[in-house]
């Protein structure tokens, strides 16, 4: 996991990392970005490649949400990672739910709002 790009270090900073890493025995090299356009984590993956052509790159696309997978693969990338978006996107529905049992002082009126307990219970190995 390399966040030199994360903080403000060169891509140098973070290709000596990344090669380091390999030759110390890493299976892969997860290289992280704050940046929105995705550029610093293409120029890494096709510099990295050139030096290492089958080590796997792992990519966390969050800021650069643009960027569509085959590009990442594109570019290098073997492995894309949506670290964070399920539970990003689970805040806002429970905070949804919170509310409306507050204003309505019961929960029938989330019901529609929540999966049935059975399709819970679904999802469960040996629970049917």
């Amino acid at each position: 996991r390399i966040e030199s790009l994360i903080a403000g270090k060169p891509m140098s900073d973070a290709l000596e990392r990344a090669y380091a890493y390999v030759q110390a025995g890493a299976d892969g090299i997860m290289i992280h970005s704050k940046d929105k356009s995705g550029e610093d984590i293409r120029d890494f993956c096709r510099t990295f490649r050139k030096e290492y052509a089958h080590v796997p790159i792992v990519v966390v696309p969050t800021t650069y949400d643009h960027v569509h997978e085959s590009e990442l693969h594109a570019w290098g990338a073997n492995v894309v990672i949506y670290a964070n978006h399920l539970l990003r996107a689970a805040y806002p529905a429970m905070m949804n739910v919170a509310r409306t049992i507050l204003e309505n002082e019961r929960a029938e009126e989330v019901r529609p709002l929540c999966m049935p307990i059975k399709e819970i219970l679904e999802l469960i190995p040996g629970t049917k």
